[in-house]
């Protein structure tokens, strides 16, 4: 019986899981993207040219790949028909490839509103939300009252959205928000209402499907198909550093819900990480680093936010989190991204512990947002060198040493940003 890979992020997201995606896409025959929204971003680089998904599942670019929006993913209109101009704009024509799930839900323009005046209500306690209105989609969607994408086409659709809007409207007043100051893609609330439904009417032209019968029938007929999460595994409502989070399941577990797939369908799990940490936004960040090393990191690796543009926090490897991640998706293989960042690192630290409440400890507690943790570090030498098509003998004992402590295999090591810099490696740590 066919399983469904995952494929999914270990750390706090932007870890690189677009671009392992497009590499693996030809060996499978549908990518379906199971969770989040348009906060994530998905950067892909090819023949000199960079691309950044936001919605639509990274395997696009490969033919003879089927791309499905599942039922767990939540949709803005208007930035999804964004981005698909702009595919359109490279000659990238996807309406024949893209199926999106009848029971994924909508981000309204008042969820967006709604998102912007809860941050700006927390004030010094904001959660670091990319403002895309995930959070209050996601709480529409729990308290039974969202409007999904088979919605579009029923003859009451635009009563419905009204009678949504007036409930938000009403939190946004009790919010003592001022509307008349708020600008959505640099546009006043009116403005971008309307090309949201203009945007509406966009979405129509694609096939909407029974996502869950789709997928099960796919695996029933041998199909090979890859599920892709977003954000990062740290980030899980449930099991993140909450509630410095996102609104979504962003492990294994949330691609059975996100796609309507049993877990004895799951296959391998595939577990994406840097070779170091980077955070966006609050939320605890043992690791960080707040000297020219992590400037220097930041500056090599680019770290800036796909989808926001915020300069990314940065810090040393965290094994006790990794292991954590590790546990929490059964991780059968693990690929380490970005490593050429630390090319030139003639010493490199990892986490393997820290110090809390006067105690050393190897795992996450439950007070972890609201205690300090310092890290117990271990230093190893770098391996000072570029990367080109061999990992050197350094890099090589930093690889072991983190698949010892993790437990899981490295198979795949990523030294540059196009599709092609990988390498792939034998599974020498035997589980």
């Amino acid at each position: 019986m066919a399983k469904i890979d995952l494929l999914l992020g270990l750390q706090w997201g932007d870890e690189g899981k677009g671009k392992v995606v497009d590499a693996l896409t030809p060996h499978y025959d549908i990518v379906a993207r199971f969770q989040g929204g348009p906060n994530a971003g998905h950067t892909i680089e090819f023949d000199g040219k960079k691309f950044i998904l936001h919605t639509i599942p990274s395997g696009i670019f490969n033919d003879n790949c089927i791309n499905v929006i599942g039922n767990g993913v939540i949709i803005d209109a208007k930035i999804f028909k964004d981005e698909i101009d702009t595919l359109a704009a490279s000659n990238v024509d996807i309406k024949d490839s893209l199926l999106i799930s009848n029971k994924a839900h909508l981000i309204t323009p008042t969820h967006r509103a709604l998102d912007a005046a809860n941050e700006n209500a927390l004030q010094k306690n904001k959660i670091g939300s990319t403002l895309k209105g995930i959070g209050p989609t996601y709480t529409d969607k729990t308290a039974r009252r969202g409007l999904r994408i088979g919605d579009i086409c029923s003859d009451d659709f635009r009563n419905r959205y009204e009678n949504l809007k007036r409930i938000h409207l009403e939190q946004i007043r009790n919010l003592n928000f001022d509307m008349d100051t708020l600008l959505l893609d640099k546009m006043p609330f009116e403005e971008y209402e309307k090309t949201w439904f203009e945007a509406i009417e966009f979405l129509k032209q694609f096939q909407f499907i029974e996502s869950e019968y789709f997928i099960n029938k796919a695996l029933d007929e041998g199909k090979r198909i890859l599920a892709e999460g977003a954000q990062g595994s740290l980030l899980d409502v449930d099991f993140g550093s909450y509630p410095f989070v996102t609104s979504s399941s962003t492990i294994a577990a949330g691609a059975c819900s996100g796609l309507g797939v049993a877990p004895s369908r799951i296959g391998k799990v595939f577990g994406i990480f840097k070779a170091y940490c980077t955070r966006v936004g609050t939320g605890p960040f043992p690791t960080e680093l707040f000297d020219e090393v992590g400037e220097k990191l930041r500056k090599n690796g680019h770290e800036f936010g796909s989808t926001t543009g915020r300069p990314r926090r940065t810090g040393w490897l965290d094994l006790p989190a990794l292991k954590y991640a590790v546990m929490l998706n059964g991780v059968t293989n693990l690929m380490m991204m970005k490593s050429d960042v630390m090319d030139d690192f003639q010493e490199i630290k990892v986490a393997t512990a820290y110090n809390y409440k006067n105690n050393e400890i190897d795992y996450l507690p439950f007070d972890a947002c609201t205690q300090t943790m310092t890290p117990v570090l271990k230093t190893m030498r770098g391996w000072n060198q570029k990367i080109e098509n061999k990992i050197p003998r350094d890099q090589e004992n930093y690889i072991e040493y983190i698949e010892k402590y993790v437990g899981v295999p490295i198979t795949l090591v990523s030294y540059g940003p196009d599709r092609n810099e990988v390498i792939e490696r034998p599974a020498k740590y035997s589980l």
